[in-house]
C-alpha cells in the first residue's frame, strides 16, 4: 500500500514557459543545487529549497506562487515518508543498542569457514541493512569487519567490500530505506511489489559487487594494514553502554524480517486473491501497509531486543527517543526533495519529459537511470539523486503497470549509486575507517558502487521485458 498523501496537490503553477524554457529552468535549478552543495557546502535541505525557487521563477511562475508547490510537496512527503523513516530509525536504534547486530554477526561467523567469510559478511550486511540507514550500518559493521580480518588473517578488502556492498545494495534498492521510499511515493508505485522486485534484483547484484568483485579489488588495492583500534568511537553501544543481556538470534532475526514478511505477504495477496473486498484481503492490506508493518516491528523490538537485553522501560523509551535526533536532517532533505519534485511537476517539467522521451525513443527505465546517474555524479548524494530523478520522470509512471512502475523505482535507485567519489560523505567515511588513500578508495569503494549500479540496471532492463 503506497503511503497516502495527506495534503492535496495545488493546481499547476500558471506559467508561459515552452519546452525550451523548461529545459533551461531544470538545468539551471539543478546547477544551482549542485553548486550550493558541492562548492558552498550548503546543507542539501537549503540547496533544494533555493533550487525549487529558482526553478519556479525561471519557468515563469508568479512571484506570490513561487513557494506554494514546494510547501505542499514538502508537507505531503514528510507526512508519508517521514513517518516510515522515523519508525525505521527506532528499529535500527533498538537493534544497535541491544547488541542484536552483534548477535547476528557472531552467529553467522561462528558457522563460517575462511573460504566463505566474504559471503558471510555479505549476508550479515544484507540482513542488518534491512532496518539500518547506510551510515549507521557502516559504523556497526566496521568493528566486526576489522575483528574478523584480524582473527581470520584475511585481507581487509576481501571481507570489507562484501560488507559495504550488502549495505549499499539495500540502501539503494530496497524499502524502507529513504531513497526507495521517496521514489515509491513520487511514482505511486506499489511498495510491496517494489520490495519483492528489489530483493530479486539485490541478490545477484550483491553477489557480483560483493564477494566476486572483492577478489578484483583486493588485487587493485593491495594489502592494507589493519588499524590498531577495532572499535571506532561513535558506535551506538559505545554511546549507550553494553547491554546487561543479549537477545536470542531467532528473536532478533524475526524482528528484522517481520516488516519484510508483512509487506511481501500483502503484495502476494494482491496477486493471488481474486476478491479484493474479501475480509482476508483487507486484513492483509492493513498489516502489510508500510506504516503498520514497521510499527509492529518496533513494538515487537521493544520486547525481543530491548526487554531481552535487560533494558527497563525508561531505557527503552530513551533508546527510542534518541533514535529520532540523528534523522532530523534526513527527514528535512527528503521533505525538501518532495517540494522540489512537486515544483517540477507543477511547472510542467514532467509532461515535457514524457514528450522528449517519446521523441528520443529511449526506454523510460534507462532514462530514469541516466538522470539519477548524472545527479549522483554532480551532487554526491544518492538521496538527492533519487528524489530529483523521481520528480522528473514521475509522469512516465502514470500509465505503467504496478510491476513496471516498481522497476522504474529500482532503475532510479540503481542510478543513484553510480560512482561515489570525493563529493560523497560515504566516500570519506569508508576511506578513513579502512585507512586507505584516495586512490585506493576510488579503486575499491567507488568502482564497487559503479558495479552495483550497472549490474542492477542490466538486470532491470531485461526483467521489464518478461514481466
Amino acid at each position: 500500500m503506497t503511503p497516502t498523501l495527506l495534503a492535496a496537490a495545488p493546481p499547476a503553477l500558471p506559467h508561459t514557459a515552452n519546452d525550451g524554457l523548461l529545459l533551461v529552468a531544470v538545468l539551471l535549478s539543478i546547477g544551482v543545487i549542485v553548486l550550493l552543495i558541492t562548492k558552498l557546502k550548503l546543507h542539501p535541505f537549503l540547496a533544494l529549497t533555493v533550487g525549487s525557487g529558482v526553478l519556479a521563477a525561471v519557468a515563469g511562475a508568479p512571484f506570490d506562487k513561487l513557494t506554494s508547490s514546494f510547501v505542499t510537496g514538502f508537507g505531503a512527503t514528510v507526512s508519508s515518508v517521514g513517518l516510515l523513516i522515523g519508525l525505521g530509525a527506532m528499529l535500527g536504534k533498538l537493534l544497535a543498542d541491544s547488541g542484536g547486530a552483534n548477535i547476528i554477526a557472531d552467529t553467522v561467523l561462528a558457522r563460517s569457514g575462511k573460504r566463505v567469510l566474504p559471503w558471510s559478511m555479505a549476508l550479515i550486511a544484507a540482513v542488518l541493512g534491512l532496518p539500518l540507514f547506510f551510515e549507521v550500518g557502516v559504523v556497526l559493521l566496521i568493528p566486526i569487519v576489522l575483528l574478523v580480518a584480524r582473527r581470520g588473517n584475511v585481507p581487509l578488502i576481501r571481507i570489507g567490500i562484501p560488507a559495504l556492498a550488502g549495505l549499499s545494495v539495500l540502501h539503494g534498492l530496497v524499502p524502507p530505506h529513504p531513497g526507495p521510499l521517496v521514489a515509491v511515493d513520487a511514482l505511486k508505485a506499489d511498495l510491496g511489489v517494489t520490495l519483492a522486485l528489489g530483493l530479486l534484483i539485490a541478490v545477484p547484484t550483491l553477489i557480483v559487487a560483493g564477494p566476486l568483485f572483492a577478489r578484483v579489488a583486493e588485487r587493485w588495492v593491495g594489502p592494507l594494514a589493519l588499524p590498531e583500534e577495532t572499535t571506532p568511537a561513535g558506535t551506538a553501544q559505545a554511546e549507550s553502554g553494553r547491554p546487561e543481556h543479549t537477545p536470542r538470534f531467532g528473536a532478533v532475526l524475526a524482528t528484522i524480517l517481520l516488516p519484510v514478511v508483512l509487506m511481501l505477504g500483502k503484495a502476494l495477496a494482491d496477486v493471488v486473491v481474486d476478491n479484493p473486498s474479501a475480509g482476508t484481503q483487507r486484513f492483509l492490506d492493513f498489516i502489510g501497509s508500510p506504516l503498520i508493518a514497521l510499527l509492529a516491528a518496533v513494538l515487537l523490538g521493544m520486547l525481543t531486543l530491548g526487554k531481552a537485553a535487560g533494558f527497563d522501560r525508561a531505557r527503552i523509551a530513551g533508546t527510542v527517543e534518541k533514535s529520532l535526533g540523528p534523522i532530523a536532517g534526513i527527514v528535512f532533505i527528503v521533505g525538501a526533495g518532495g517540494g522540489f519534485k512537486q515544483t517540477l511537476m507543477d511547472v510542467g517539467v514532467g509532461n515535457a519529459v514524457s514528450t522528449w522521451s517519446g521523441k528520443w525513443h529511449i526506454s523510460a527505465l534507462l532514462l530514469a537511470w541516466l538522470i539519477a546517474v548524472l545527479i549522483r555524479l554532480a551532487t554526491g548524494s544518492a538521496t538527492v539523486a533519487t528524489i530529483t530523478a523521481a520528480g522528473i520522470v514521475a509522469p512516465l509512471a502514470a500509465d505503467m503497470s504496478s510491476t513496471h512502475s516498481a522497476l522504474l523505482v529500482l532503475a532510479i535507485g540503481a542510478g543513484s549509486l553510480f560512482f561515489s567519489h570525493v563529493n560523497d560523505a560515504g566516500f570519506w567515511l569508508v576511506k578513513e575507517y579502512f585507512g586507505m588513500s584516495v586512490g585506493q578508495t576510488l579503486k575499491s569503494w567507488s568502482v564497487m558502487e559503479t558495479v552495483i549500479s550497472v549490474v542492477a540496471i542490466a538486470l532491470i532492463l531485461p526483467l521489464s521485458l518478461v514481466i
